[in-house]
């Protein structure tokens, strides 16, 4: 999967229930679990709901 540049919904938390900070993150990929891995550099990364993530030019990004 080509990394791709992607905003989290306001409110979203991670796989631990700590909110994630609303900023923009690279999508890196989604886990045969259903959680999308998303990073804001390399040594900050989250694991979120796919439904939680907006593309730039969406308000929902269809993942496949």
């Amino acid at each position: 999967m080509v990394a791709r540049t992607v905003k989290v919904k306001p409110e979203t938390r991670n796989h631990k229930g700590f909110f994630v900070q609303d900023a923009a993150y690279e999508l890196v990929e989604i886990e045969q679990s259903g959680w999308a891995l998303i990073c804001i550099d390399e040594a900050s990364c989250h694991y979120v709901d796919p439904d939680d993530l907006r593309s730039n030019d969406s308000d929902r990004m269809d993942v496949v």
